[in-house]
């Protein structure tokens, strides 16, 4: 499983209807194939950020999500808030311990 980090910036004044928003977006792309939970936090120090996390069995679970139809309903609800492009990485397992 990898995790999908994502800064997002949202525009500022905009954070309470984008959240709002955002409950139905993480229902969409909770839906999606080989997701396995999504969740969103505020910044503490500048609640006009940000951080998604996504759980997915692989990036290519990722990628596919990217090109479906699960998609375009997730931009319809979230990419109008962004006041920039969120960065979003991939990361893999944890450290074994």
């Amino acid at each position: 499983m990898i995790i999908e980090h994502a800064l997002v910036h949202v525009r500022p004044g905009e954070e309470d209807a984008f959240e709002i928003s955002m409950v139905k977006a993480l229902a969409v792309i909770e839906s999606a194939p080989e997701c396995y939970g999504a969740d969103i936090r505020r910044q503490i120090e500048n609640p006009s950020w940000r951080l998604l996390t996504v759980h997915w069995a692989s990036v290519e679970a990722h990628l596919a999500f990217r090109q479906s139809s699960l998609f375009e309903r997730w931009r319809e609800l979230t990419h109008r808030y962004y006041d920039v492009a969120p960065d979003v990485t991939h990361y893999g397992e944890p450290l074994v311990r």
